[in-house]
């Protein structure tokens, strides 16, 4: 199988992900800044033209990040980034919906109208009028994310999990597109400092990015 990937937070944090399980697998690079992934090869194998997707050795497209990790975890489950029990899943699970909702699908719309709007404008539907609004309502979330760190390494206590993962690759890259989050939530402050110094971290990051001025 191999990985159909570009630059973005999405596929890199597929790509932090099996950098952490030391999965390796053929990429098929798209250009997703020049707008590659909207159109034929890439859109007849995910019509959403998202990216990363996952193609099976016999063809079969595995698209959405959770979705391909949860895939990888299947057949990789050491070290477990999702749970070894039933009772460490659900945890994980429950910590990656409160990260996903609350946090990062705002900040990502908030980019996509705001600093991200020339990009996005032809490619999706925009609501510039919105991006100001739906950066408050994630960093509400990231506020909640530094209460629910209380006490604890990671999301899930001294494990990292999937969810550190997604929330890691969406504060980092919207960090670096001018979001400022509050120095006062010491608790994400510290954990962005754990994250960032995981090796994961640097090894997941697109070639090129310092040129093209954003972490992904």
């Amino acid at each position: 199988m191999k990985l159909l990937n570009s630059f973005g937070p999405n596929p890199r944090m597929v790509r932090m992900f099996m950098a952490e399980k030391k999965i390796s697998m053929p990429f098929q690079d798209f250009d997703i800044l020049g707008g590659e992934n909207r159109k034929d090869p890439y859109l007849a194998k995910n019509p959403a033209g998202q990216t990363p997707s996952l193609e099976l050795d016999d063809g079969r497209i595995i698209a959405e990040t959770v979705a391909i990790c949860e895939y990888l975890e299947e057949l990789h489950p050491t070290p477990a980034l999702i749970g070894n029990t039933p009772v460490e899943r659900a945890e994980a699970r429950m910590a990656l919906r409160r990260a996903e909702l609350n946090a990062c699908e705002h900040l990502y719309n908030a980019f996509r109208f705001g600093p991200g709007l020339p990009l996005f404008k032809d490619r999706v539907r925009c609501l510039p009028d919105a991006a100001d609004g739906l950066k408050a309502k994630g960093l509400d979330g990231v506020t909640l994310v530094d209460a629910l760190l209380k006490g604890k390494s990671y999301l899930c206590g001294e494990r990292v999990t999937l969810g550190d993962l997604v929330l890691y690759c969406c504060l980092d890259f919207c960090m670096s597109t001018g979001l400022q989050v509050d120095p006062a939530l010491k608790n994400v402050t510290a954990w962005l400092a754990r994250m960032n110094a995981r090796p994961s971290a640097t090894a997941s990051l697109s070639p090129g990015w310092q040129e093209i001025g954003m972490r992904g």
